[in-house]
């Protein structure tokens, strides 16, 4: 039975949090002429409107992002507190640069063409695991009240962790869409920690979720088929 009171709540959620993106990317261009930023704003409401739409139906997995259970990794809480500030300072930066300063040359629109191409491609390999997954999680924690069990449909076909490869794409291609060269130094402090993560997970699991490790001889690679 779908929950449309807490399927509105987490859309509610998703429109504040892009709104409040919204209006620090346009305040910090200093002007609404920021053709980039309008592109990257579009995308990230269509994305919240369709996440609304394919996960309105899995009212537990709501439940789970909006308030995880216990459990969440020390370290995980440490890779929030680090990587969280980054991504709007990323953002912001980016914003600052194209609008206002013009630190470097502005991307050309070429770059910003395959920022969107990727940003499209990671959001959407983004969803299709949460989709795939009914424990797919904001953190790091083993879901022993929902009996968790080892995802193998989906994308977890081919990696053992496709959100993370959809958020590394997406993430890397947020500075492309608002077409700054400078938006992607500040990329590494958000996309490298994300590594560190999946590979922390990935050794987590293994260790604490029955069938994963039988898991890791059928999907042998984390994030990239053939190399790791």
């Amino acid at each position: 039975m779908v929950d449309k009171k807490l399927s509105h709540k987490i859309l509610i959620r998703g429109i504040l949090s892009y709104g409040f993106i919204l209006a620090i990317t346009f305040i910090s261009a200093g002007s609404l002429n920021y053709w980039q930023g309008w592109i990257y704003n579009g995308l990230n409401i269509f994305f919240v409107s369709f996440t609304y739409y394919v996960l309105s139906d899995n009212t537990e997995l709501i439940k789970e992002r909006l308030k995880p259970g216990e459990g969440m990794k020390s370290w995980d809480k440490i890779y929030f507190l680090i990587t969280s500030p980054f991504y709007f300072v990323m953002i912001i930066l980016s914003a600052i640069d194209v609008g206002r300063l013009g630190w470097v040359p502005k991307l050309p629109l070429f770059g910003v063409i395959i920022g969107i191409v990727l940003y499209i491609i990671g959001q959407s390999i983004f969803l299709w695991s949460k989709k795939a997954n009914r424990f797919f999680s904001t953190v790091v924690r083993i879901q022993k009240e929902r009996d968790h069990k080892v995802c193998k449909g989906g994308p977890y076909r081919y990696v053992r962790h496709p959100g993370y490869v959809g958020g590394i794409l997406y993430t890397f291609a947020t500075p492309l869409v608002l077409g700054s060269f400078w938006g992607l130094t500040i990329n590494l402090f958000t996309v490298l920690p994300l590594i560190v993560r999946t590979y922390l997970e990935d050794k987590t699991l293994q260790k604490e979720l029955d069938g994963y490790l039988e898991y890791t001889k059928e999907v042998k690679y984390r994030l990239i088929p053939k190399i790791w």
